[in-house]
């Protein structure tokens, strides 16, 4: 078998790279899944993947040019030791496990190994994703070129050198989706409470924030000015801008949220 791509765990997100990979052209057949569960493997198998329940079904002529670890951090010690073989110079490791640091990988499979430690979020699920990784000193150009191609399948990526701005990266793009939903929620309640009906409010809040967003992704201006550009002098967004941008508003809630989220990822990555 073909040099390909060895996929620990299909759950949520590792379903989400393996479909984008998929799209993106890459052969089923040069990928191996190891799933546990009997009727995913199934269904990973109709598309021409390779699914197996263990390491110990892996054909024993496959050499994967990237193990990539889509499995639940608790989970990681007890799942590295039997991947440890495939360590080569030409491989490399890729982890998808929020808080598990490089320096655990290492501990596990060698200071030898070439190691990636990335921080993907949820709307990873449909494409549009935020993937940040961090390499270690084994990590080559090519390697990084492709860990940015399979990163890519589901989002956009950037990379950072100094694996201490992790728990920063988590706490703003990997916990940010929630904060998102979270906006969606209450501005759907303060439709509500404002007198709209609840399916109305809720359609206007989603499509807001969607429409917003992707406004902001394409426009030349920064957020800062789109919303200037919006706001006219004593008008309704400027009444409702006040409130939002006060002394107690939603910039000094959201920097103490990404700092507790921080501070939270700092906890757990000592734990």
């Amino acid at each position: 078998m073909a040099e390909g791509l060895l996929l620990v765990g299909c759950g949520k997100m590792g379903g989400a790279m393996l479909q984008g990979w998929i799209a993106e052209g890459t052969d089923p057949e040069s990928v191996v899944v190891i799933e546990p569960e009997e009727t995913l493997r199934g269904k990973l198998n109709e598309t021409g993947v390779c699914a197996v329940n263990t390491a110990d079904g892996i054909p024993e002529d496959f050499a994967p040019d990237c193990v990539i670890f889509a499995v639940k951090p608790q989970q990681m010690a007890k799942v590295i030791p039997a991947y440890k073989r495939f360590k080569s110079p030409e491989t490399q490791f890729l982890s998808i496990a929020a808080g598990t640091t490089i320096d655990f990988f290492e501990d596990e499979l060698g200071h030898d190994a070439a190691i990636v430690r990335t921080m993907p979020n949820t709307p990873a699920a449909v494409a549009k994703g935020m993937v940040v990784a961090c390499p270690n000193g084994n990590v080559t150009d090519a390697m990084r070129e492709r860990a940015t191609a399979l990163l890519s399948a589901v989002g956009e990526v950037a990379w950072i050198e100094d694996e201490a701005l992790m728990d920063a990266v988590t706490a703003v793009s990997g916990s940010g989706p929630a904060y998102v939903f979270h906006l969606i929620e209450t501005l759907g309640k303060a439709g509500v409470e404002a007198g709209l009906p609840e399916e109305l409010a809720k359609q206007l809040a989603l499509q807001t924030v969607y429409g917003a967003g992707a406004l902001a992704r394409d426009a030349d201006d920064d957020p800062a000015q789109l919303r200037v550009n919006v706001t006219s002098p004593g008008g309704t967004t400027a009444a409702a801008l006040e409130v939002l941008m006060g002394a107690d508003g939603l910039q000094q809630l959201m920097t103490r949220a990404v700092a507790a989220a921080a501070e939270r990822g700092r906890e757990l990555g000592k734990s």
